[in-house]
C-alpha cells in the first residue's frame, strides 16, 4: 500500500480511530488527543508498517492502542511526579467524566454502570466487536491475545452485560 492510499484509508477511519483512542485512554480527551496523534505520526513516519497480514482497520486499532497505553503511562508518571499526597486523596477518578455524558439518557447510565463493571478486556473485546464492527478474529489481533481468549473474554463480557441489564428489561 503506497503512503497516498494510506493516508485516505487514515482519513477515512479517522472518526472510528478517535473513538477507539478515546476508549483506550479512558475518555480523557487530552490523552486521546495525544495518543492519536503519536499513533498516525509512527504510522506516517514508517516507523510501523502495515503489512497486510489483517485488514488495514485492524492494524491501526493495535497502533493506537499501544500509542494510548504509552501515554497513560506518561500521563502516570508525570502526575504521580507533581501531585502530593494530600491533593491525590482530593482528586475524582477521571473514568467518571462519562457520567456527565450519561446523564442526558437514563438507559445509556445503566449501560455505562454495567459495562464499567465488566473486566477491562471483556470490555475491551464488546467494543471492537459492537461498536467498530471487527470480528472475533479482528478483535484478538488489536487485543493482542488469541482468538480463543478474545471468544471467550467476548462471551464472559455478553453473559455479565445481560445478568446486569436483566433487571432493568422489565419496565
Amino acid at each position: 500500500m503506497d503512503r497516498s492510499e494510506l493516508e485516505r484509508e487514515m482519513e477515512r477511519l479517522h472518526r472510528e480511530s478517535w473513538v477507539w483512542a478515546l476508549a483506550c485512554c479512558g475518555r480523557r480527551r487530552e490523552l486521546a488527543e495525544e495518543a492519536l496523534q503519536f499513533a498516525y505520526l509512527r504510522v506516517l513516519s514508517g516507523q510501523v508498517r502495515f503489512d497486510g497480514r489483517s485488514s488495514l482497520k485492524t492494524w491501526l486499532f493495535g497502533v493506537i492502542r499501544f500509542a494510548s497505553i504509552e501515554e497513560m503511562r506518561r500521563s502516570a508518571i508525570a502526575d504521580a511526579r507533581s501531585v502530593d499526597v494530600e491533593t491525590a486523596f482530593a482528586l475524582t477518578d477521571p473514568a467518571l467524566g462519562a457520567q456527565g455524558e450519561a446523564e442526558r439518557s437514563e438507559e445509556r447510565a445503566t449501560l455505562l454502570a454495567a459495562l464499567s463493571e465488566l473486566s477491562p478486556r471483556q470490555r475491551e473485546a464488546l467494543q471492537l466487536v459492537f461498536y467498530h464492527d471487527m470480528t472475533l478474529e479482528e478483535a484478538a489481533i488489536v487485543m493482542r491475545v488469541s482468538v480463543g481468549s478474545a471468544r471467550t473474554h467476548y462471551d464472559r463480557g455478553k453473559k455479565s452485560l445481560a445478568k446486569r441489564l436483566s433487571p432493568y428489561d422489565s419496565r
